[in-house]
């Protein structure tokens, strides 16, 4: 049971990836103030309408090898990323419950982080795309991670969820005044601030601001170098260091 449940997660994570792709394209072009495709889904090079088979989470960018099926146009490398993203995203998370002895409380917590996932995925698929956090969807995020925050009470320190946000939040926010949006942009903090109440562990905070940076390091690195980019948009590090760090979460906290 186990392992169907995780393979359904990651289908489910799959079919989120590709609808949050879509909506971050759709909410682009109405912020822009450009005519958004409807409601089907059409290559926004040529227009043409995609069959339902076109889009099957994963499978139809890889078999029409990233290209769209009438005017072979690439589409990109956004939608496989966003869709394997949010799907692995969501078996990692899956594997911290055992589904025949998880308990109510446990239960509602892995609910609510695959909800906020969603919406961290939303923001990093955003923010690699275009170089922006849409406040509404950062507000949202705080919220959820304060829920979080709320559930993990009974099992922590009424202030390791100030301390680490604090950490988070607290630190980009600080490195945001100084540099005065040079070094990191303004949304940055915000998001840090939901991931630390997420977590609501100083410890893994830390945790995962390392991993964040680390993660960036090694990816960015190469195209500052060749492109002598001066910013580097850390929303989708910061994202996929929580999912790290909320995966492996007990076996981080009883290494302390």
């Amino acid at each position: 049971m186990q392992i169907v449940f995780l393979i359904l997660l990651f289908i489910i994570g799959a079919c989120f990836g590709s609808f949050l792709c879509c909506q971050t394209r759709r909410l682009r072009l109405k912020e822009t103030k450009k005519p958004s495709p409807g409601r089907r889904s059409v290559c926004l090079h040529c227009g043409y309408q995609l069959k339902w088979y076109h889009n099957i989470p994963i499978f139809s960018w890889l078999f029409l090898k990233g290209k769209c099926k009438k005017c072979h146009h690439k589409i990109g490398a956004l939608e496989i990323l966003s869709e394997f993203g949010v799907a692995l995203a969501f078996l990692m998370l899956g594997t911290t419950i055992n589904i025949t002895t998880a308990t109510t409380l446990e239960w509602a917590a892995l609910i609510i982080t695959l909800i906020l996932t969603l919406v961290l995925a939303f923001l990093a698929i955003y923010d690699g795309a275009y170089g922006e956090l849409p406040t509404p969807y950062l507000i949202t995020a705080i919220i959820i991670g304060l829920i979080l925050a709320i559930i993990k009470i009974s099992s922590t320190n009424l202030l390791d969820p100030i301390f680490s946000f604090l950490i988070l939040g607290g630190l980009y926010l600080v490195l945001y005044l100084i540099s005065k949006g040079k070094w990191v942009g303004s949304g940055d903090w915000l998001l840090g601030t939901a991931i630390g109440l997420a977590l609501s562990s100083p410890w893994l905070a830390l945790i995962t601001l390392f991993l964040a940076n680390f993660i960036a390091c090694i990816v960015m690195l190469p195209k500052v170098k060749k492109t002598k980019a001066k910013k580097i948009y850390f929303g989708p590090f910061l994202v996929i260091a929580f999912v790290i760090t909320a995966t492996f979460a007990s076996f981080l906290q009883n290494m302390i």
